[in-house]
């Protein structure tokens, strides 16, 4: 099974084991859009330079073909081996906006990550 693990923080960690928010955010930054897609295929398909990456195309993002599929989203309160974690299962990635009582800024784009139960 394909894993994507992410760290996150208080609250946001304790709001998602309980139920209380439905996805997270990460912003689109290069670290991110390695993690997420496969970047090698997205250059050949849109002809894109190795650097800087385009993120003010928002065509590249939502092209599903590009994502990588992660079959377990496995979040982790912290750094350490013995941290706490959440699997959720079904993990789904796109590109949007996101809700400021979760963590977001108005109007910011973000991967959203949202799971299935």
């Amino acid at each position: 099974m394909k894993t994507l693990t992410l760290t996150i923080a208080e609250p946001w960690f304790s709001m998602i084991r309980d139920g209380k928010k439905k996805e997270e955010y990460r912003e689109i930054k290069d670290h991110y859009l390695h993690q997420f897609y496969n970047y090698a295929e997205m250059q050949k398909f849109f002809g894109l330079p190795p650097q800087p990456y385009h993120f003010d195309r928002p065509q590249v993002f939502h092209t599903k073909q590009f994502q990588k599929n992660f079959d377990l989203l496995v979040l982790r309160n912290g750094y350490r081996a013995d941290s706490p974690k959440i699997t959720l299962k079904n993990p789904k990635i796109r590109v949007g906006t996101g809700r400021p009582e979760w963590g977001a800024e108005h109007g910011k784009l973000y991967f959203v990550i949202t799971w299935g139960e």
